[in-house]
């Protein structure tokens, strides 16, 4: 039988291509946007970490979320550092979130107030997704916008307290093989990954309109 950390990436594999895909993100990774588009995007990020990191605290005596909650993951500080950097000491006067992403952070606020099975899927598509396909747009930025390597700009994607990511994702795969769950319990997390990945694409979808480029 499958093991649960294995179940879950199979079964969100077809909305994690479709995120990784958009036409934003090509975009942007190919570098045919300018660094104003990246900085919008830095932006949604906020929002999201915002909504998922506001909650860490509380869940971190929860028996199903608590073993996720790690201190070394936590991204909202180096954002900062990111948006100071990308739109200046006054970022936080000019911050708007676009709907689709306010509904994306909805959603984690939600899952994080009632259900920690959520929150855990929620979690798992963030951070583990910053560790893999997170370093090659940190890797992509650095080479387009000039930013320094693992510097302002990018500190987001640059997780220093981790010795070894690698190590650190077959652990956190772990944690989630022996999530106290039920099997119809899993299955709404696989359910609610597969959410997750979708609210991310409609992010996508909607700075693709935002910076649309002309054909």
């Amino acid at each position: 039988m499958d093991s649960f950390s294995r179940l879950i990436r199979t079964a969100s594999h077809e909305q994690h291509t479709e995120a990784e895909t958009s036409a934003f993100m090509s975009d942007l990774l190919g570098g045919r946007l300018g660094v104003d588009a990246y900085a919008r995007y830095t932006e949604q990020l906020w929002f999201v970490y915002e909504a998922l990191e506001s909650a860490a605290g509380r869940l971190a005596g929860d028996p199903v979320a608590g073993p996720f909650i790690r201190p070394e993951l936590l991204r909202l500080a180096a954002l900062e550092q990111d948006m100071a950097h990308l739109r200046g000491p006054d970022w936080r006067a000019g911050l708007s979130a676009l709907p689709a992403t306010r509904e994306y952070a909805d959603r984690v606020r939600e899952c994080a107030a009632r259900w920690p099975g959520g929150y855990v899927a929620h979690h798992y598509t963030r951070y583990l997704g910053d560790l893999s396909g997170g370093q090659i747009i940190r890797d992509r930025a650095e080479k387009t916008w000039g930013f320094a390597r693992k510097g302002d700009g990018v500190r987001f994607y640059v997780f220093e307290e981790l010795a070894n990511p690698a190590a650190f994702k077959r652990e956190y795969r772990e944690l989630l093989d022996r999530i106290p769950a039920d099997d119809l319990e899993k299955q709404r997390v696989v359910a609610e990954c597969k959410r997750a990945f979708a609210l991310n694409t409609a992010v996508f979808r909607a700075l693709g309109e935002e910076f649309a480029l002309s054909a």
